[in-house]
């Protein structure tokens, strides 16, 4: 709605966030697509252009080939990929938002904090990876602005590999398969510890259109729900 999307207010930030193979990006694009030039798509770090700057660091995270960007050296990994998070808010911060409503993110510093938080936690199994992920989250929110609401889209973690190898062109180890039932289960779990700010949509059984409509209606709701407060 037009009005939900009123120029001169601050945008709505809304990140979109599952497990590989979900269908978040598909998701983010078709609301993108909806809401027109008064919505601003940030794409998945992973997506970024190879002559940007968070393209070098992503392709040199990427350079052994493991799906979640491991290189032997998690602390650092955590590290250079909340710096990009951070550098990203940076840059937004001093664009002209003019006409903007909303940000829709393709991925965001829950990405950061809930993965590595798996990653790390393989490694210590001692230290519960929910600690972890907060621990992570409080000190990104120090240097950039944390999304206003945070769409968790959760699914059969069986389906989503699947669907995860065929985009990379091979299938995932087994131990990559549990890694990412093991990152959908902490989603899950950190979501629940903030239920302002996230709402999950189950999108088991849900065909990328289904997804998509999902993710569109509660996108529209919380910007009606910020145009009610505005007015």
């Amino acid at each position: 709605m037009t009005s939900a999307l009123a120029p001169g207010a601050v945008p709505l930030w809304v990140s979109i966030e599952g497990i590989n193979g979900v269908g978040k990006t598909s998701a983010a694009r078709s609301v993108a697509a909806m809401l027109g030039a008064r919505c601003l798509l940030l794409d998945e770090l992973t997506d970024s252009s190879g002559d940007t700057l968070p393209g070098q660091v992503i392709a040199a995270l990427s350079e052994q080939g493991d799906p979640f960007l491991r290189t032997g050296y998690p602390v650092v990994e955590t590290l250079a990929l909340l710096a990009l998070q951070v550098r990203k808010a940076e840059r937004l911060a001093r664009r002209d938002l003019a006409g903007v409503g909303v940000i829709i993110e393709d991925r965001g510093v829950d990405s950061v904090a809930v993965y590595q938080a798996a990653i790390l936690c393989s490694q210590t199994p001692e230290t519960p990876p929910e600690a972890v992920a907060r621990h992570v989250l409080s000190g990104a929110r120090r240097w950039r602005r944390l999304p206003d609401a945070t769409i968790l889209l959760t699914g059969d973690p069986s389906v989503c590999a699947r669907r995860f190898g065929d985009r990379i062109g091979r299938p995932l180890a087994p131990a990559d398969i549990r890694l990412i039932e093991q990152i959908d289960a902490l989603y899950r779990k950190v979501a629940a510890g903030d239920p302002g700010r996230y709402t999950l949509v189950d999108a088991a059984g849900m065909s990328p259109d289904e997804t998509a409509g999902a993710v569109r209606e509660i996108v529209t709701t919380l910007l009606d729900r910020q145009a009610a407060r505005a007015s």
